[in-house]
């Protein structure tokens, strides 16, 4: 099935339709044999916003991702409820199927112009963001450095690194190396976003700097104590004023999941409906083991032999 895309610079608007996913290395092994797809019930600029969710919901990806591989359970839930959703491909820097890679102001810029046409397509005043992981801090970078907050209502954060992520454990060990700008060592071995992202980049530093929020925005972050990427998990938390902090074990102790699991999580995406629509029932409480997802993961990113058992990410 070839991809449609709109393409402006290095990112790209998909338009053709991928299956629902309920695993994200299911939707990451789908993207990578049709790449570009869009995400279940995703830019349909003939989309009109209802009564009821007056604003477009533009959807925002994570690093080396793609808007099909992160929002392909969320977009198609959010269109089944009467939302007009939207999402882009972004950041891309000719590595093959992978975007979120290059400098996340410049992505930012990216999301500023697709907003523009998503408001010109629908005629909306203003739009909800929802970002995940990467894709929170490139909104947040449109929001309060390039004049999004006069036409953006919500701002939503799935594992916001807002002040940084350790990687694994990557992170100190860079800044452990002597003589050595730990920024460029961070892009040399991932990309310019990656470490733009590092716990204590001036990247971070430079975007906190005066506070994390701007007045007009609803903010809400949803975080987990467990997440792999971002510790302490604390750093998920906006220290600005009109924030909500949410996080996922003060509300469901048994949910264990972290980073990679969020965006396929059906009690953190329930949380990010509720936040776009406080009247939605509250997602229910279900047990998730410490690491779920991130085999599955490791597998579909490094060992071709066996992504056949992630095939189209049946269950």
């Amino acid at each position: 099935m070839p991809a449609e895309a709109g393409r402006t610079g290095t990112s790209t608007v998909p338009t053709t339709s991928g299956p629902v996913q309920v695993r994200h290395a299911g939707a990451a092994a789908y993207a990578e044999r049709y790449p570009d797809s869009a995400p279940l019930g995703a830019n349909d600029f003939h989309c009109r916003p209802g009564g009821s969710h007056p604003n477009p919901v533009v959807l925002v990806h994570g690093s080396d991702s793609d808007s099909y591989t992160d929002w392909a359970a969320l977009s198609p839930d959010l269109a089944g409820r009467g939302f007009c959703v939207f999402a882009l491909n972004y950041g891309g820097d000719g590595t093959p199927g992978k975007y979120a890679r290059g400098d996340i102001a410049d992505s930012a810029r990216a999301v500023s112009d697709f907003v523009t046409r998503v408001r010109g397509a629908t005629g909306a005043a203003r739009v909800d963001l929802i970002g995940y992981s990467q894709g929170a801090t490139v909104n947040r970078y449109f929001v309060n450095r390039l004049g999004g907050a006069d036409v953006v209502d919500r701002w939503i954060g799935l594992a916001s690194p807002t002040y940084g992520g350790v990687m694994f454990g990557l992170v100190p060990l860079i800044r452990s190396l002597p003589n050595l700008d730990s920024d460029a060592v961070a892009e040399e071995l991932t990309s310019k976003a990656v470490s733009q992202q590092m716990q204590g980049s001036s990247f971070l530093r430079a975007l906190n700097a005066g506070g994390d929020t701007v007045p007009g925005v609803r903010y809400t972050t949803i975080g987990s104590r467990y997440d792999e990427m971002i510790q302490p998990y604390t750093n998920v938390a906006l220290r600005g004023t009109g924030a909500e902090n949410i996080v996922i074990q003060d509300l469901c102790p048994a949910n264990e999941g972290g980073h990679f699991n969020m965006v396929y999580d059906p009690f953190a995406l329930g949380l990010v409906v509720r936040a776009l629509d406080p009247g939605a029932p509250a997602p229910i409480c279900r047990e998730v083991p410490l690491g779920t997802g991130i085999p599955e993961m490791i597998v579909q990113s490094h060992s071709r032999p066996f992504r056949a058992i992630l095939d189209d990410g049946s269950p």
